[in-house]
């Protein structure tokens, strides 16, 4: 399974929008600078993610974005799936003509792998991943290399 851009980017900016959620609305500017990823492509991955449910835009002063649900009910998986990324290692993406039309001998064996790639994705939330002491860590170094004001452990630069 190869997850493209699109998939890893989505998770690692929700990631970033669940550890300063509690501090108010991210601006997706203040993501793209502490993440590394194009603001233009983080405008069109927000969204497939606000049409999915899992983001919610906030207008005006202090505007930006926060999280539609809480971060223990959105799971990687999820986020994987609102970017309309698959979680699939079959080389026909589950349409069983891998090989000259016809189902491939390995075909059965990939199918499983890729059914358990996304239960183990489906089985982590962003809450779980970003209470880890080694997530909380980078996302301290993060904030500081960025200038982002400390908020209880977190933060956020305002809008």
């Amino acid at each position: 399974m190869k997850l493209s851009t699109k998939g890893r980017y989505a998770v690692t900016a929700m990631m970033d929008l669940a550890i300063h959620d509690k501090s108010g609305p991210v601006t997706l500017a203040d993501i793209s600078v502490c993440q590394g990823i194009s603001l233009s492509y983080l405008e069109q991955l927000f969204a497939k993610l606000r049409k999915s449910g899992l983001v919610e835009g906030v207008r005006g002063p202090g505007g930006g974005y926060r999280l539609a649900r809480p971060a223990d009910q959105i799971t990687v998986a999820a986020i994987i799936s609102a970017v309309d990324e698959a979680v699939d290692v079959t080389r026909c993406h589950g349409h069983e003509d891998c090989q000259d039309g016809e189902r491939c001998l390995t075909h059965q064996l990939w199918d499983e792998l890729s059914d358990r790639l996304y239960a183990f994705l489906d089985g982590i939330t962003l809450d779980q991943f970003t209470s880890r002491p080694d997530v909380r860590e980078v996302a301290d170094r993060q904030d500081n290399q960025h200038h982002r004001p400390a908020e209880s452990g977190y933060s956020r630069t305002a809008a």
